[in-house]
């Protein structure tokens, strides 16, 4: 009794589905060219998000590197902070460190020690606790 009625309930539904307007496919070349739309718009957003940031990092790295003069304390890769001693050509250089001379490549300068180091700020020492004596009275 009750399968006869949940296939007539069936029967019904598959009488509907086939009495709708049947919807239109897209053709071969429409679901390309969705595709590829999708493919462009992927390639753009890993563009703007990550090839152009690292172009610009590149650029001003590169930059401050033609800049360095002698004097210019600097941070290299490894942690080392010196001062610019001598330039000898386009890829080495002589820097100082703690009275030591160490002949380092350009390619082994981070940045500049005051890019490196963050300036304290008066809201930093503001916020610091103040060590305060007590006095017993």
């Amino acid at each position: 009794m009750f399968i006869s009625k949940a296939y007539a309930q069936a029967e019904e539904l598959v009488a509907d589905v086939m009495t709708e307007t049947p919807v239109d496919a897209p053709s071969a070349g429409e679901a390309f060219m969705m595709n590829m739309g999708l493919i462009a718009v992927l390639v753009l957003l890993f563009y703007v998000l990550m090839i152009r940031p690292q172009q610009k990092r590149m650029k001003e790295h590169g930059s401050m590197l033609s800049t360095l003069e002698k004097g210019t304390k600097i941070v290299t890769q490894g942690g080392l902070v010196g001062t610019v001693e001598k330039i000898m050509d386009t890829h080495k250089m002589s820097i100082k460190v703690e009275g030591t001379t160490l002949v380092i490549l350009r390619s082994a300068i981070m940045s500049t020690y005051d890019e490196a180091v963050p300036q304290k700020s008066s809201v930093a020492n503001d916020d610091a606790p103040k060590n305060k004596k007590k006095t017993k009275k």
